[in-house]
């Protein structure tokens, strides 16, 4: 009788043992899912169509396929993944416009980094192309480090890394070359 008690014995530590380890390989995913979170926006919108106005004057129209907002991260920022097509009025009514593929606006800094195709034309003609450019809401000033091809009336150039006020009334460019009308 005492070999049966010990193989039942047995049998229900083994039992126990074998419940515990699934108990706790499954407490286990558990905790690794408390250390992982989702990136996931506040909000999702489709057919964007917004206008920003400072003192009942618009200043800036936006219209965008889609846009994600991730509001409550630490960094927050806005995402326009299917890209954006931008309006920026001057307070004199002259108009900027501004295409990309894809865009992301930053809230803290109040940089938008627009991405694939981008292409700014002012009302004037002045044409800007890149691949990449960063726009401070801030100051009204665009600039990027890539290459470029800038389309004035005056001329065409192109080069690698440029940075312009919206109006295109100041630009500084690097690595210049083609062929410009210049004063002189």
């Amino acid at each position: 009788m005492a070999l049966l008690e010990k193989y039942k014995i047995v049998q229900v530590v083994t039992v126990f043992a074998v419940t515990l380890f699934f108990g706790c390989e499954s407490n286990f995913k558990d905790v690794q899912k408390i250390n992982f979170s989702e990136f996931v926006p506040n909000g999702d919108a489709d057919q964007e169509n917004l206008k920003y106005t400072d003192s009942g004057r618009i200043t800036a129209i936006l219209i965008s396929p889609k846009m994600l907002d991730y509001s409550s991260v630490a960094f927050p920022f806005t995402e326009f993944p299917k890209g954006i097509d931008v309006t920026l009025y001057e307070k004199t009514g002259k108009r900027t416009f501004i295409k990309s593929d894809y865009a992301v606006s930053y809230a803290l800094t109040n940089i938008i980094d627009l991405q694939g195709n981008v292409k700014i034309t002012s009302q004037e003609g002045q044409t800007l192309e890149t691949q990449q450019l960063y726009y401070d809401q801030k100051n009204d000033w665009f600039f990027t480090e890539k290459n470029f091809k800038f389309t004035d009336p005056k001329g065409v150039s192109s080069g690698q890394g440029i940075d312009f006020s919206k109006d295109f009334k100041v630009v500084n460019s690097q690595k210049i070359s083609g062929e410009v009308e210049t004063a002189e």
